[in-house]
């Protein structure tokens, strides 16, 4: 520790209060700020504080930090830290809180389905504290790298968008611009499809050595997220061949089929396998006149998303049917021409995740930079 400098505990720096408030009391259309443990904040009717206040989310985001000034409410899984004493500088805690608690208290939490904080975690929090015009040179100091570190981001991620975008208006390009000789045909025709077995989730193990199985929260844009994957006694695969993934199937999300980041579909590869097609999840498997990987393309396509989201059906869980799936109708090339159309494409794909790489290089890069910067603030290396 920096010569000058102490450690105090946060709770000897400030008062740690809890929100009064259940999370359905709030208002779209109230006065006051309603602070619960969501990304973002609501209205409320009423206020409890007029203070200025820092913000810790107990459960749901937990370890986010916000910070606000002024009439407010909060829910009662809210941490509301205010009447800070004279030796600490509010900027200065926020800071430190936004780049630690979720490295250190937060990965504390108690409780499974729902994840918490108890408000003795936070009372124990340890704070490095220099004194006042320290303080305040190290805010200045961050503020301003900060901005730049920012703005910095900002541009690598616009940059990550227009490589993603200029792959995808390409691949929109192919399925719009059709040839005069392209044939009139639909899914129904192309491909064979099959949907899952409603495997016993009782049955299931975590044994590696047991068969994956493939559920839609398993299917990610293009890619799958195995973590805490589900598994099948290895010993009744043979029992389930019409469920039996292979290699290239074309899997899709039947429940959500598409969210904010894009259609929940992606190709199954070697390590994947062996696996097994669970319920409400769909595999499409291309006949020998369409090319395998026109068929991943085109089900990637905007026409092809855009077809079913009009057609979804569901208000909590929106989801679509084998039947719907077949239904889509497209224009066809023939095989030669559907495979110089992947070729192209593929290319592109290559040069654009090469591209991707890169920027995304950069903001993890930016990130670490961020980290290490407050690393030496808050040693007194700064």
């Amino acid at each position: 520790m920096k010569k000058g400098w102490e450690v105090k505990k946060m709770g000897e720096l400030c008062e740690i209060k809890t929100g009064r408030r259940d999370a359905n009391h709030g208002n779209p259309n109230g006065v006051y700020h309603f602070f619960t443990c969501a990304k973002d904040h609501s209205y409320i009717d009423d206020y409890s504080f007029d203070t200025e206040a820092i913000l810790v989310a107990g459960n749901g985001d937990v370890g986010a930090v916000k910070y606000f000034k002024g009439k407010f409410d909060a829910y009662q899984r809210t941490y509301v830290l205010k009447d800070f004493e004279a030796t600490i500088n509010v900027r200065f805690l926020f800071i430190l809180l936004h780049g630690y608690l979720k490295d250190t208290v937060a990965k504390q939490k108690l409780g499974n389905t729902m994840p918490y904080i108890k408000v003795g975690m936070l009372k124990n929090f340890q704070v490095p504290l220099p004194p006042l015009p320290e303080q305040q040179r190290i805010v200045e100091i961050l503020d301003k790298a900060f901005v730049a570190i920012d703005k910095a981001k900002q541009n690598a991620e616009q940059n990550l968008r227009n490589a993603k975008e200029v792959f995808e208006n390409y691949l929109h390009g192919v399925f719009d611009d059709k040839g005069d000789d392209w044939e009139d045909t639909s899914l129904k025709k192309e491909i064979s499809l099959a949907t899952g077995f409603a495997f016993k989730s009782k049955y299931y193990t975590t044994d590696g050595e047991d068969i994956l199985l493939l559920r839609g929260d398993n299917i990610m844009q293009g890619n799958f997220r195995w973590k805490d994957a589900k598994r099948w006694d290895k010993s009744e695969y043979d029992d389930f061949e019409k469920y039996q993934l292979q290699e290239n199937d074309i899997v899709l999300a039947m429940d959500r089929p598409w969210v904010k980041a894009g259609l929940k579909c992606a190709r199954v590869s070697k390590s994947e396998l062996p696996s097994l097609l669970v319920q409400r999840t769909a595999r499409l498997r291309n006949k020998p006149q369409l090319d395998n990987s026109f068929l991943y393309y085109l089900i990637q396509s905007k026409g092809f998303t855009d077809y079913l989201i009009d057609i979804q059906t569901g208000i909590g869980v929106p989801h679509i049917s084998g039947k719907q799936i077949f239904g889509f109708a497209f224009r066809k090339p023939r095989l030669k021409e559907q495979q110089q159309i992947v070729k192209k494409i593929n290319s592109l794909s290559v040069e654009t995740k090469k591209t991707e790489t890169l920027y995304q290089q950069k903001l993890d890069n930016l990130d670490e930079l961020k980290k290490s910067i407050l690393q030496k603030a808050f040693r007194g290396e700064l």
